[in-house]
């Protein structure tokens, strides 16, 4: 075996004999060499016993242990215990220095009968949805969501506190648990965000799977939303060209001498009004009111979409051909992950849900404004064929080989930011009573949770037992008044050095975040991201604040760095007060009316004096109301960057007007998003993307460059 340690020449090590070896090599060493700062020791010992092994691999002077074994010489506990190789350079090769274990393995491990499997390769599979029915008995474990203060382009870190919180809870707390995490868009892959996977020693594994093309969800939601912008077209297309009797004979056509109605285009003659089985019997009029959607091209609300950052796409023509007679329009693509279909499947509770709410999809209006949905263009059967695989969980394990649900990744803006409710229920079956299940809300607590309490455990029935709110000391110098920041360009000092004032003024935006959870009742732990330019007066302090604000509790962690072992002390935390009880509560009534959701979101969240609503928008609620949408949740659509719609007001803003430019619906999904400001759901590319550093080795097949 060897053995690598971090050395100065006075380190000390439990293994004395060890340590004087590798102290007289080092003198020898320096002797020779004057000038030789010696940084590593890389020593080669004899050890017999399993628990030396397991007790060298703990100490924090330790930087990596190779085995020269067999692996079937090791047992499993040891297997996972023993902590991958850290001289490595970026996450990517982090993650394929540890060797994952085989998916079967893994869900026999946390309890999956074979039959509920289907694996795709040797580390990801998807589950099925009856487990939920095997398992309908077991009591839920403990629910976690992992939510942060305003983002900053400086990052909080929330999927690395989400992953190392579970392998902390896991391997050190011996506590069953599951991550939930949504899918990335490979826009953000390829563009300038980079991958979704964690990072460092706390990363879903292999980090290159989760990050591409998984198993194909995205491409599936892809295939459903493009279907629907083709048979919108087409259909606008046919009856701008055909006759009634024309239309007719060929949306009902004549089959080995028999016509009948397809199911549903029974159910569309039913919410016509129209009692009739046979296509003989419906009158002229009845004939018309069935072919003729008579969609006006200028109200057609549905976009494609596709998984790209493309700029060029966001405003485009269609129909320019001759053979679409002059039907051309203008319209535009969508990131897939902004797809009503992508908050569809993030939402629902199974197959026949899914559909019904594929259905009820509004893709635009007729030119007598009645809603048009899915369903009345004949489409949703072959929507929910399109999804039937991508609506079963991928499963995946972290580094330390703790099991990750993968599902979902609805945009946190126009959609609500989170991952499943169909992750999240199977995987609070699976851990049990004991167990813990942590999830993560996307962008701030102001966005992501605020959407997770509202909408989506108002979907699922679910209640949350803590919220950890994740921070990081230069994000909170940011808030407190610190400069902006240029990707490419390095960091001001102020960022880099201690700066207790910065620290102590950007307190202010975590405070407001605690406040928010405490809205609906729900105790928070505050994790501190901890990184190597922070000190601990800054460390402390923000500790202090935040445990002065209300937090539970308020602890720093190192999990980019170490691992389960850097979380620790806060899945301590977690643990200790997801025991307690808590008062969780929606913030508002849905029969109040959409005005005063809206109101009450924007005043007790934000911290606006009030909304201004355009006369755009208050059409769009008087129309809503007459279609009988009055009564969904509300899914604020705005900036991320700020708790007001100004991303360059930091910290706390006060004193502003929240002023909502249009209000448009999610029918399917289930709510209704007003606009605060311009968003945009087509990310562009940067000068230099990601994609420069992306590449393949042709020998080994080896993906090089993603993070």
């Amino acid at each position: 075996m060897c053995l690598m340690v971090k050395c100065a020449l006075c380190v000390h090590l439990i293994y004395s004999d060890i340590v004087q070896r590798s102290r007289e090599e080092l003198k020898a060493i320096r002797e020779t060499n004057p000038g030789l700062k010696p940084t590593l020791a890389i020593i080669q010992v004899c050890l017999c016993a399993i628990e030396e092994i397991l007790r060298l691999n703990e100490d924090s002077r330790v930087y990596g242990i190779f085995l020269h074994l067999p692996q079937s010489f090791l047992s499993k506990s040891v297997r996972n215990a023993i902590k991958p190789q850290k001289d490595v350079d970026g996450d990517i090769e982090i993650s394929r220095a540890q060797t994952p274990k085989p998916i079967s393995q893994l869900a026999q491990e946390v309890g999956l009968l074979p039959e509920e499997l289907e694996a795709y390769g040797n580390t990801k599979a998807k589950v099925h949805l009856s487990l939920l029915n095997r398992l309908q008995h077991q009591p839920n474990g403990k629910y976690v969501l992992v939510a942060g203060i305003t983002p900053t382009p400086l990052g909080e870190g929330k999927s690395t506190v989400t992953i190392g919180l579970v392998q902390a809870l896991s391997a050190h707390l011996k506590l069953n648990s599951f991550a939930c995490l949504r899918q990335p868009s490979q826009g953000p892959t390829f563009g300038v965000k980079g991958g979704a996977a964690g990072g460092g020693y706390a990363q879903v594994i292999p980090m290159e799977e989760f990050n591409l093309h998984l198993t194909g969800d995205i491409h599936a939601i892809t295939a459903a939303n493009n279907l629907v912008a083709a048979a919108i077209d087409a259909r606008i297309l046919h009856e701008a060209t055909q006759s009634d009797k024309a239309l007719y004979s060929r949306l009902v056509p004549s089959v080995n001498g028999v016509r009948c109605f397809s199911p549903i285009q029974m159910a569309r003659l039913q919410r016509l009004g129209i009692n009739k089985s046979d296509p003989s019997d419906l009158t002229p009029e009845e004939v018309r009111a069935f072919v003729r959607l008579d969609l006006d091209p200028e109200k057609v609300t549905w976009q494609r979409v596709i998984d790209t950052n493309d700029r060029f796409l966001r405003k485009i023509t269609v129909g320019q051909a001759n053979t679409e007679k002059g039907n051309a329009r203008q319209t535009q693509f969508d990131i897939a992950v902004a797809s009503e279909i992508m908050a569809i499947l993030a939402l629902t509770d199974g197959l026949a849900d899914m559909r019904a709410r594929l259905g009820r999809m509004v893709v635009g209006s007729s030119r007598n404004g009645q809603p048009i949905t899915a369903d009345d263009l004949g489409v949703t059967g072959a929507l929910a064929v399109l999804m039937k695989d991508a609506i079963k969980p991928t499963l995946m394990q972290t580094l330390e080989g703790t099991p990750v649900f993968v599902h979902a990744g609805p945009f946190a803006n126009i959609a609500h930011g989170n991952s499943s409710v169909l992750a999240d229920k199977l995987a609070l079956k699976l851990v049990g009573e004991e167990g813990f299940v942590v999830t993560e809300a996307g962008f701030g607590a102001d966005i992501g949770m605020e959407k997770f309490f509202n909408i989506k455990c108002r979907t699922s029935g679910l209640k949350p037992d803590v919220v950890v709110l994740v921070a990081t000391v230069r994000a909170l110098k940011m808030h407190g008044g610190g400069p902006n920041v240029t990707a490419g360009v390095p960091l001001p000092k102020e960022y880099i050095s201690e700066n207790l004032q910065l620290v102590a003024d950007g307190c202010s935006n975590l405070k407001k975040q605690i406040q928010i959870a405490h809205l609906f009742g729900v105790p928070v732990v505050v994790a501190l991201n901890a990184f190597k330019t922070d000190t601990q007066a800054e460390i402390d302090l923000v500790c202090r604040i935040a445990e002065a604000s209300g937090a539970s509790a308020a602890v720093q962690c190192h999990h980019w760095s170490r691992g389960g072992r850097g979380s620790v002390e806060l899945a301590q935390a977690v643990k200790k007060v997801a025991s307690q009880k808590n008062y969780f509560q929606f913030l508002y009534n849905l029969q109040d009316s959409v005005v005063e959701k809206i109101r009450t979101i924007a005043q007790k969240v934000y911290g606006a004096d009030d909304i201004e609503l355009s006369p755009e928008a208050q059409a769009k609620i008087d129309y809503y109301n007459q279609q009988g949408f009055g009564a969904l949740p509300i899914c604020m659509a705005k900036t991320h960057l700020s708790l007001s719609h100004m991303p360059e007001k930091k910290g706390v803003p006060t004193g502003f007007i929240l002023p909502i430019r249009d209000i448009r619906a999610s029918i399917g999904a289930g709510f209704i998003y007003p606009l605060v400001g311009t968003m945009s759901t087509m990310p562009g590319l940067p000068t230099r993307p990601c994609f420069y550093d992306i590449d393949l080795d042709p020998v080994t097949e080896e993906i090089k460059g993603l993070f």
